[in-house]
């Protein structure tokens, strides 16, 4: 108990503390303040003066590892590589201290489950983030491409109907698509913005996008052709996927009924018939 109490004066006098923080710091702690919620931002205020520290901790690979999977994750609540270095600070000080209270106590599970919470806490929220965004852009990508073919057909370029479908679009692979179109503003070429496109996200279909356009513009095929066999691919794939999970969920399936419910109604009919039976349990039982 003294030792949780110590914790919280502790994490108000570093939340108090007048600490000039590096500039970049700064500025992801402003950014980030408009993109999460108050625990989020208060976590991200107590840890922040530490960050360095973790990333240096850490070491440049591990730092460029985690700073590709907050990309797959799209930032999720303006997620930066310095605020997750933040957070793991606070969350690695929360779970120690709690440990060494449990432990001190006797309660040996509690001890574990709060290491485990200072190890993975802070990865929780970008595995869910990964997953998620890479199922919604898988999702939105073969009708995008379909309303993509329908513009350029009837006469606009591709750089412009990117940019109008785009507008019409919300979620992650709009936002990808923004990014690809800014880009290419800034003066990259479409090659280039369209690998930096693919190294972004962890997705087969982004893979596949990407790599047949860049084909077909070497070939000198015609985009609407191009675009919609893309999608007529990717559909192609869904369905093989879905028939593969299908297929696996049976055997899955199959166990649990056979391990659980099965036994459980036998179990129960077997009572019912000797409870409806009129068996006088007195001589069984002695009483």
């Amino acid at each position: 108990m003294g030792l949780s109490v110590w914790g919280v004066f502790a994490g108000i006098r570093m939340y108090r503390a007048d600490v000039k923080l590096p500039s970049d710091l700064v500025l992801a702690l402003e950014v980030g303040a408009t993109r999460t919620g108050a625990v989020g931002s208060l976590v991200d205020r107590l840890g922040m003066r530490y960050a360095p520290s973790v990333l240096r901790l850490m070491g440049p690979k591990q730092v460029a590892r985690y700073r590709r999977r907050i990309d797959l994750a799209g930032n999720p609540g303006g997620l930066t590589i310095d605020r997750y270095a933040a957070r793991r600070a606070v969350y690695g000080a929360i779970g120690a201290v709690g440990a060494l209270a449990a432990f001190l106590q006797g309660s040996f599970l509690v001890g574990l489950l709060m290491l485990a919470f200072a190890a993975f806490w802070s990865e929780v929220g970008i595995w869910s983030a990964i997953r998620v965004r890479k199922d919604a852009i898988e999702r939105t990508l073969p009708d995008f491409l379909d309303v993509l073919a329908v513009v350029v057909s009837a006469g606009l370029g591709f750089r412009q109907a990117l940019d109008r479908v785009a507008s019409k679009y919300e979620g992650p692979w709009a936002d990808e698509i923004r990014i690809t179109l800014r880009q290419m503003d800034l003066g990259v070429s479409r090659r280039e913005a369209f690998e930096e496109l693919r190294r972004r996200n962890d997705s087969e279909q982004v893979a596949m996008f990407v790599t047949a356009l860049q084909q077909g513009e070497e070939l000198g095929a015609p985009i609407v052709d191009t675009l919609v066999a893309i999608a007529k691919d990717m559909r192609r794939t869904d369905a093989q996927n879905a028939r593969r999970k299908a297929a696996r969920a049976v055997p899955k399936a199959t166990l649990m009924i056979t391990t659980f419910m099965v036994p459980a109604t036998m179990l129960l009919l077997g009572a019912g018939m000797l409870l409806g039976s009129g068996t006088d349990f007195s001589s069984i039982t002695g009483e």
